[in-house]
């Protein structure tokens, strides 16, 4: 009798599941990260040149974070052109990110203006006045490098399509104009004579780099918006970038008539002091034309889905441009009405670091800010 043996059933096989290699945190870490020190450096010395009650600490954590953020940046990057020298080369020749290396300028002059008015709380004026000299120096040096290195790289190796201009074109210009409005805080720890001088001169030539070098690329701007729409959603927080060199120009004409007296001539000094009213109520009202453009276009933008980038932090460091202008116009008319406008401005300012500054510390978290932009 011959029994059929059945075979059992073989277990199914285990399923194995591919799981994409997670990319290295730091080759994606672009230069636009310095923004964010950008924005949390300006609410301390934004506030510093408010007459309003704001609590020195909170200010003075402002620039304690703003200096934790550079070091921690700086660090990031210096790991990212180690280790990823490909991709830190294919930013330079990309006309989308190379912009971005004006921000490691302003990062440095930020928190440097932010040693000066605040920070010596913490660590005294002499070691404050040492740190802003240092910072000041490599933040121009690194300015006025990018203000002509990306424009050539924008001439000779990148390939710019017509009707592409964008509001980033000008980060590496208004460089110097942060300099500029830096400048002149320093001139008093500076040997009298030759010295303040030549460092006041100095900063009017940035001044006028800056200003020339935005005249040349604002009307492209704005060519491009008239002749071919709206930016794209994830890059219309753009637009607010142009506050950056107005509130900034206005701010820098007051710093400098403010440090003039003693260091120039009389006549010199009150022309100085008449320049910057003359120059700055024009630019500041074409500021506040613009910030309403530039609002309502980022209101149509949200209702369209605009998403989430780290270009959000456009809307800090600009707008903290314009109200240390606000205040300067203010200071020097008397007019209550600029004041006004500063306070609001501020208000502003910080309702737009919480915003940003929550939803970066979100991304960073759940690691979609280190990802390969689509």
């Amino acid at each position: 009798m011959v029994t059929a043996v059945q075979s059992l059933p073989r277990p199914p096989e285990p399923v194995r599941i591919a799981v994409a290699p997670r990319p290295p945190a730091l080759r994606h870490l672009g230069p636009n990260w310095y923004a964010a020190v950008m924005g949390t450096a300006v609410v301390a010395s934004a506030g510093a040149a408010l007459p309003l009650d704001v609590p020195r600490t909170v200010l003075t954590g402002f620039w304690a974070l703003s200096a934790v953020l550079l070091a921690a940046v700086l660090a990031g990057r210096t790991g990212h052109w180690a280790r990823h020298r490909d991709q830190a080369r294919a930013h330079l020749l990309d006309p989308a990110v190379a912009p971005f290396y004006g921000c490691l300028s302003m990062a440095l002059l930020a928190v440097g203006t932010g040693t000066l008015t605040v920070g010596g709380d913490v660590v005294g004026e002499g070691p404050a006045v040492g740190a802003a000299f240092a910072l000041f120096g490599a933040g121009t040096l690194v300015g006025l490098v990018g203000a002509v290195a990306v424009p050539y790289l924008m001439v000779v190796r990148h390939r710019v399509e017509a009707g592409s201009a964008s509001p980033v074109w000008l980060l590496p210009v208004v460089a110097p104009m942060v300099s500029a409005a830096s400048g002149p805080l320093l001139v008093p720890y500076l040997p009298p004579g030759q010295w303040r001088e030549a460092a006041l001169f100095a900063c009017y030539a940035m001044f006028g780099l800056s200003l020339l070098a935005t005249l040349l690329i604002l009307p492209m701007v704005f060519a491009r918006l008239v002749h071919h729409g709206p930016l794209p959603l994830a890059t219309t927080p753009a637009l607010f970038l142009v506050l950056g060199p107005l509130g900034q120009s206005t701010t820098a004409v007051n710093k400098l008539a403010d440090a003039a007296p003693g260091v120039l001539d009389a006549p010199y000094a009150a022309g100085m002091g008449l320049f910057a009213v003359v120059y700055g109520v024009p630019v500041m009202g074409f500021a506040l034309l613009w910030l309403a453009l530039a609002a309502a276009m980022v209101v149509r933008a949200t209702r369209h889905g605009m998403p989430f980038t780290l270009g959000w932090w456009a809307f800090t460091f600009p707008v903290g441009t314009c109200v240390t202008g606000a205040q300067g116009l203010a200071d020097r008319t008397g007019l209550v009405a600029y004041q006004w406008s500063a306070t609001a401005l501020y208000g502003c300012l910080v309702v737009a670091w919480a915003v940003a500054g929550t939803l970066t510390l979100r991304g960073l978290l759940r690691g979609e800010l280190l990802r390969a932009p689509r």
